[in-house]
């Protein structure tokens, strides 16, 4: 009987393809950033030089320090998005990844005349930044918590966190051309800021949604 009812469930069962799980959270990257760099361009708008500014070195610095984030996030996701895998390793880097821009700003700081010091830290937009980040995070990390709650995570709270790190180094990407901020300082502390605040939402939200 054992064996007949074991047969009849695995009849009809397909194997699924290696590539499933990096499919599904492209497509779930897909959607988001697409709302995201919408709600860019209607809410805040594209900088009107960002032409110019494509090949500055505070808009580089801005690119690598997000993606490089995003990237990392991506990583331990894809990795915690199957049982029993954690993305230890990806979530390691994220710290030296911090540490170096933070020297930077620091190096930036100290070389900047006195006067100057007050506008790299806090710019025009220090207080609506990290918000702006969040929001522009928020339909990146819905949508790959979506994603995620079809799979097997099995560290839902840790999960959440690579899923948020993903979406907040992305969504402060998208939001990267509408900064007008060229300080390393700004960068580092309210960038980070959104970011970290994207991560701690995920975790809320995994420790929440998706567990079995």
């Amino acid at each position: 009987m054992t064996d007949d009812l074991i047969a009849r469930l695995a009849h009809d069962l397909k194997p699924v393809s290696s590539h499933a799980v990096a499919a599904h959270i492209a497509s779930a990257l897909a959607i988001g950033l697409v709302v995201s760099a919408g709600l860019m361009l209607v809410m805040l708008g594209a900088r009107p030089n960002l032409a110019e500014e494509l090949g500055s070195s505070s808009f580089i610095l801005k690119v690598s320090y997000t993606l490089a984030l995003g990237s990392l996030g991506l990583w331990a996701t894809s990795r915690m998005a199957r049982p029993g895998e954690d993305g230890r390793l990806a979530l390691s880097i994220v710290p030296a990844v911090v540490g170096l821009i933070a020297i930077a700003a620091l190096i930036g700081y100290a070389n900047a005349a006195s006067e100057t010091r007050h506008q790299i830290v806090f710019g025009s937009s220090a207080l609506v930044c990290p918000i702006y980040i969040l929001a522009l995070s928020i339909p990146l990390l819905i949508s790959i918590i979506v994603v995620m709650r079809r799979m097997a995570s099995t560290r839902p709270q840790l999960a959440g966190f690579s899923a948020g790190l993903m979406a907040g180094g992305l969504g402060a990407l998208v939001y990267s051309f509408h900064c007008p901020e060229p300080g390393v300082p700004f960068v580092a502390l309210w960038y980070s800021s959104g970011i970290l605040g994207t991560a701690l939402v995920g975790t809320a939200l995994g420790g929440r949604y998706l567990r079995w």
